[in-house]
């Protein structure tokens, strides 16, 4: 087995949709990035890459690449996703966690969790997701910006364990 974190955050800002988990939140403000700005996804990209030895998005999917401007968070994690599987591992369990004061995401959360289930081809019941505020502190609580952290484990596909 193997673990893996990942950790992303991007800026609010007006004038940008707001996706969340391949999901799109009613929200007046969106995040601001190169492609769709999909904090949890990018957080749990990482968490998938880090966890099979894989470079990180920032060095997969550079900004400064005009293939990413705008591109579809969901799939760029599916391509992470054969990526982990062609370097021999399963995806056995996903745990999400989003930092945001605003927007509310607790109506979106089990679609959220159905949406990232599809893409990385897992039991809904294999990716935990839960949100919280920063109680009006610091960037996220003042409404300026959402923190996402991701961790996973993924089981050795191959058997032989070692060696990869």
């Amino acid at each position: 087995m193997r673990i893996g974190t990942g950790i992303d955050v991007h800026a609010l800002v007006y004038n940008r949709p707001l996706v969340l988990g391949g999901v799109r939140i009613d929200s007046p403000m969106g995040l601001e990035g190169h492609s769709d700005a999909d904090v949890l996804t990018h957080a749990l990209m990482d968490a998938l890459l880090s966890a099979a030895r894989l470079p990180d998005i920032g060095e997969l999917f550079p900004e400064d690449d005009d293939a990413y401007e705008g591109a579809d968070s969901l799939e760029l994690l599916k391509l992470v996703r054969r990526m982990v599987a062609e370097a021999g591992f399963a995806i056995g369990d996903v745990d999400l966690a989003l930092c945001a004061q605003t927007p509310k995401v607790s109506p979106y959360k089990e679609r959220i969790r159905a949406t990232l289930a599809g893409a990385l081809d897992v039991p809904v019941a294999s990716v935990g997701l839960k949100a919280t505020t920063f109680e009006h502190l610091g960037f996220v609580g003042r409404g300026e910006g959402i923190l996402a952290m991701a961790a996973c484990i993924l089981c050795d596909s191959l058997g032989g364990g070692e060696g990869r």
